[in-house]
């Protein structure tokens, strides 16, 4: 079954690129296209995409409120940001909101459909840089141990080694266990943080 990718990028000729790379490519589809965030609302929820590549400064409103307004009625699509450069705040507030990752814009077709594919395992595509950031700020928000006190001992390793940005593959190479077992810890482990991605649970783990 392919993986279905919706695109919301305002630049014409970026937008049809990427589009032809994911049409392209075998296991892919590309369901929709939009040029601006307001389309996108109306549009995706209907598309139902696994996949959205969101361009970050759009006309309008922008990626970061579009993830916001997106992941109410689609919280199980994954996506990932479009950027130009490392625009460290905006990729921060994009990961707040929901967001799995980004990558830069000049990212090769090979780097694009492998970032789609790692999302959809359990992956985060950023760099190293970035990463950082955002864990020195989940760190600097401080807070009780509370949130992740109900996790068993390998549930926290799990999550220890998600907040590090590694995939489900990974974590299963890394703990000598199954995907499917890494798949199970990390639905217990949402279950119980109550929360429903990714960044969301590593942010309360790094908070602990």
């Amino acid at each position: 079954m392919a993986i279905k990718v919706s695109l919301v990028e305002d630049s014409d000729q970026l937008r049809g690129t990427m589009a032809r790379v994911i049409g392209r490519a075998d296991g892919f589809e590309c369901v929709s296209q939009y040029g601006n965030a307001e389309d996108a609302i109306e549009g995706l929820p209907k598309d139902r995409p696994n996949v959205v590549l969101m361009d970050i400064n759009l006309p309008g409103m922008n990626g970061v409120e579009c993830v916001r307004k997106l992941k109410q009625s689609l919280p199980e699509t994954q996506v990932i940001m479009l950027t130009a450069y490392e625009d460290t705040e905006n990729i921060f507030a994009s990961l707040a909101v929901g967001a799995s990752g980004y990558l830069l814009k000049r990212s090769s077709s090979a780097e694009i459909l492998q970032a789609i594919k790692d999302v959809l395992k359990g992956g985060s595509p950023m760099s190293t840089h970035i990463a950082r950031k955002v864990v020195q700020s989940f760190q600097r928000s401080g807070a009780s141990q509370q949130a992740t006190e109900n996790l068993s001992q390998r549930e926290q390793e799990v999550l220890d080694l998600l907040s590090q940005g590694l995939i489900y593959k990974e974590i299963a190479e890394k703990l000598g266990i199954s995907y499917e077992t890494v798949h199970t810890y990390v639905r217990r482990i949402y279950e119980k943080l109550q929360v429903r991605t990714r960044t969301e649970a590593v942010a309360k783990f790094l908070r602990r």
